[in-house]
């Protein structure tokens, strides 16, 4: 430690920065799909969500091993580099909870270093397989694989409770699933803790790595796991409560039997790439299965208009937080004004988007559908006013109706449009 400089300091303390970011940027990964079926309260969502990221943060250093040692060649690299490229990802960090968007933290470190790396020494200091086959390959196949998991799981429970009629025996199945959603939430959060705390720790090492402290292919320091373990963990217990709308109702209406599917398929998807070593995005895997629940109910939907504005956050991500990256390189290589400035850039950024978010807050109490969306309401929400449904607005087993969307006064008869108090209504 004593051999830290005041840069190196500055390049740590911006790592934990982004780690905080990324700890209330992803929240929602864990949490949303719990908190919007009612199976946590939001404050003890996040709480339970921060606990189990720390602890994660402990379960394995595989991950951070292929950030501090295979995308970029430690050889000849600069601190300022590790610099550059973490305020490119804090950056876009906020830019896309600003706007709601469950965008890829990972994804914004590894744009942001991969941007600064090129800006400073060219294209020969990427490794080009490590970044096609551990970042690029796994951002394709985590959602499609935990959308497809994701589906058959949801499909499966719904048949394995078809024929359940009696309607203490449904309210006491819906209670067994949000106990399950707690569970697998968990297991979502320490997941997150084990693939997305340790790119902090990487980050961190290659930076200590480039300053001289540690020898190349060096484990990341006891000190460096803690740290970023509790930045993770303090971010989390903040809440990203403007991603958590988006993912918990933005995208599709869950049940508790999608949540449960959903979280269960994203927290397989997510431990099985950290202990490979796949760096993929928790975003995505979670993205992705909360997609493939919706698909998986008959009759479910998903707010494809809310998807579409997420997939091109994803597709942007790279490339986005890399210019940024490779502006911030090309300003520290300047000498000490350039780093200052940048440093200045990224206080008066964050400050700005601070600022912007505070004309419309969103906290823990604002949960709620995502302004704009239009969704096609099931069956299951259609409120007891409907002939034939029982007294306790549970569907009758063999009922259908077909409701077109968007819904109108003209189309929907009077008894339809009624709210149901125990769901959002749809916009």
């Amino acid at each position: 430690m004593e051999h830290i400089t005041l840069l190196l300091a500055i390049v740590v303390a911006t790592a934990l920065v982004f780690d905080f970011t990324n700890g209330f940027h992803d929240t929602a990964n864990a949490m949303a799909t719990t908190i919007s079926t009612g199976a946590l309260k939001p404050k003890t969502a996040v709480a339970m969500s921060a606990t189990l990221n720390l602890v994660g943060a402990f379960l394995s250093v595989e991950v951070a091993k292929t950030i501090s040692g295979g995308i970029v060649d430690e050889d000849g690299l600069r601190t300022e580099v590790i610099f550059a490229a973490l305020v490119g990802a804090i950056l876009w960090n906020l830019v896309t909870w600003l706007v709601g968007l469950p965008s890829s933290s990972s994804h914004a470190l590894f744009g942001g270093l991969i941007g600064a790396a090129v800006m400073s020494a060219g294209w020969s200091s990427v490794d080009g397989g490590t970044v096609v086959t551990k970042i690029l390959l796994p951002a394709v196949a985590a959602p499609l694989v935990a959308g497809a998991a994701s589906m058959l799981a949801t499909r499966l429970s719904y048949r394995v409770n078809r024929n359940v009629t009696d309607e203490a025996q449904l309210k006491s199945t819906a209670r067994g699933y949000r106990a399950g959603q707690i569970a697998s939430a968990g297991l979502v959060s320490l997941a997150h803790g084990t693939n997305d705390a340790q790119k902090t720790m990487g980050i961190i090492t290659l930076a200590l790595v480039t300053g001289g402290v540690l020898s190349p292919g060096s484990n990341p320091p006891v000190w460096v796991i803690c740290s970023a373990g509790l930045a993770i963990a303090l971010g989390t217990y903040f809440g990203g409560w403007r991603i958590i709308r988006t993912m918990g109702s933005g995208l599709t209406d869950l049940q508790p039997q999608q949540g449960f599917a959903a979280q269960t398929s994203a927290a397989t998807v997510i431990l099985a790439s950290s202990h490979l070593g796949f760096s993929l995005s928790t975003t995505q895997s979670c993205s992705g299965a909360v997609m493939g629940a919706g698909l998986g109910r008959r009759g479910g939907t998903v707010k494809w208009s809310t998807a579409t504005r997420m997939f091109v956050a994803w597709g942007l991500t790279l490339p986005a937080a890399g210019l940024v990256g490779a502006g911030a390189e090309f300003l520290t290589r300047q000498g000490t004004w350039g780093i200052v400035l940048v440093a200045a850039l990224l206080v008066a950024g964050s400050g700005a988007i601070w600022q912007l978010s505070r004309r419309e807050p969103v906290d823990h109490t604002g949960i709620a559908d995502e302004p704009g969306a239009v969704a096609t309401p099931t069956l299951d929400a259609i409120p007891s006013q409907l002939p034939g449904a029982s007294s306790s607005g549970l569907p009758v087993t063999g009922l259908t109706a077909t409701i077109p969307s968007p819904l109108s006064a003209a189309s929907v008869p009077a008894a339809a449009t009624t709210t149901d108090p125990a769901r959002p209504a749809a916009v």
